[in-house]
């Protein structure tokens, strides 16, 4: 049944009666919350495989580690962290406004929309959940209507597990977000495309509200002469075809030094057959692409250079074969716009300058990659380029650190978060200074700009 706007506005009507009533507040009940988000993903661990593999063919080795361990260990690092994370944080007072104590108390926004994508539609939904409760904030999930499998057991679980007043999700296409973007929300969370983020971020500023954007873009990855080119292969291929190549933080490209560019295709040709046997299409641990017109789509890149290994699309199967790719012409379209599929473009250069200049002359990426042996060469490619995130010799793995933020910069989103990052995303940093009625009567007042006597009177 479609969803009207009416009840839209019945649903945020009725988080922002919750939040205003306080049910959002209290840190044990934030805790409790958690708990049973961790609890949903462990007691319903097949079921979420089995929607995950109907959307995408997601392999179960892969819905267990992107997508349901990665949502339960960061529940749980929350609840464990939350106090913490939510104590006042004293800081200085100066002597002008003195006697006073000054803090910065995290606040809660309010409540939240949180707008995720179809590759990985548990996590990029439930991960910024996480903040959202830890923070103390209600919110509307809309999943992505392009994954419905995952959509529709989203929603019921949600239902089944959290507090109905103050957490919802509303499913639909694209007119739905549409609706919701039309209401006022107290922090709008989106993870997709730049294109759409544009649309969001403009709906957002109607109602001056905050946004985090997560987008995506061109990741370039950088292999020296100095790398372990077997190494360096094995883990470019884990990252470029994870969920068959559908993921943010992939790989998108690879700039080789000309002097191992030969050897650096065999070992790349040679981590495909290992890790997907010698014909991926019938490999348990290949996914699939998430329809026709965006398996045609990939198919319509492969002929753009020369297929070292794989080049082949089955578009009703909704496969498209991981594909190295090598004599890729400078103006090709493969390198023009964020591949996002099984497609890995290899480009040989002579000097560093040459990838430092192209990388740049794109805007930020998501993620950038680099491999070498030399640590004057890492410094010189993290201090030469910008980009949301930065990995020397690993692809991927830094999301699993929750120690660290995630997030773009520039056309690649704006904001953090994961680990603490989520709940500062989803909390308002409050300054509050607390002061006494002890005043001196010949004390100037306002206590700005005082002089040297008068602020040795106060003190005293």
């Amino acid at each position: 049944m479609p969803v009207t706007a009416n009840a839209i506005a019945q649903t945020v009507l009725t988080l922002r009666r919750a939040f205003n009533e306080g049910l959002t507040r209290d840190l044990d009940w934030r805790k409790g919350q958690l708990a049973a988000l961790e609890r949903m993903m462990a007691e319903n661990e097949a079921a979420i495989a089995e929607a995950l593999k109907a959307d995408l063919g997601k392999p179960f080795g892969e819905a267990c580690t992107a997508e349901i361990d990665l949502v339960s260990k960061e529940a749980a690092h929350a609840r464990k962290n939350l106090r913490r994370w939510n104590k006042p944080q004293r800081t200085g007072t100066p002597l002008a406004i003195l006697p006073g104590k000054s803090f910065v108390v995290p606040s809660p926004f309010g409540v939240t929309l949180i707008i995720g994508a179809w590759n990985y539609p548990f996590q990029l939904v439930l991960s910024p959940l996480i903040g959202a409760i830890a923070a103390g904030n209600c919110a509307i999930i809309k999943p992505s209507e392009l994954a419905p499998a995952s959509s529709a057991l989203l929603k019921q679980l949600v239902e089944q597990y959290l507090d109905p007043k103050a957490y919802a999700v509303i499913e639909g296409p694209a007119d739905v977000s549409t609706t919701l973007l039309a209401q006022h929300f107290d922090l709008i969370f989106y993870t997709g495309g730049e294109r759409v983020g544009r649309i969001v971020m403009e709906a957002a500023a109607k109602n001056l509200t905050p946004v985090v954007l997560e987008l995506g873009g061109q990741n370039p990855c950088i292999v020296d002469e100095t790398a372990d080119l077997a190494v360096a292969a094995r883990r470019i291929v884990w990252g470029r075809f994870l969920n068959a190549g559908q993921i943010c933080v992939a790989p998108d490209h690879v700039y080789v030094a000309a002097s191992v560019e030969a050897r650096l295709l065999d070992e790349l040709k040679r981590a495909v057959a290992t890790m997907f046997g010698p014909d991926p299409k019938q490999s348990p641990d290949f996914g699939r692409i998430v329809n026709p017109r965006h398996a045609a789509r990939l198919q319509a890149l492969l002929d753009n250079g020369r297929a070292v290994t794989g080049g082949q699309a089955d578009i009703e199967d909704c496969y498209v074969a991981p594909t190295i790719l090598t004599e890729v012409p400078a103006n090709a379209a493969v390198l023009r716009e964020e591949i996002f599929g099984p497609i890995l473009p290899v480009l040989p250069y002579q000097t560093l300058d040459v990838p430092l200049a192209a990388i740049n002359a794109r805007s930020p990426a998501l993620a950038l990659y680099a491999f070498t042996r030399n640590p004057q060469t890492a410094d010189r490619i993290l201090a030469e380029t910008r980009s949301g995130s930065a990995t020397i010799n690993d692809t991927v793995v830094f999301m699993a650190n929750p120690n660290l933020p995630f997030g773009g910069v520039g056309a690649s989103g704006m904001g953090s978060y994961h680990g603490h990052y989520s709940f500062k995303a989803f909390s308002h940093q409050r300054a509050v200074l607390k002061r006494g009625f002890a005043l001196d009567a010949s004390v100037r007042y306002p206590p700005f700009t005082p002089s040297k006597l008068s602020m040795l009177r106060r003190v005293t």
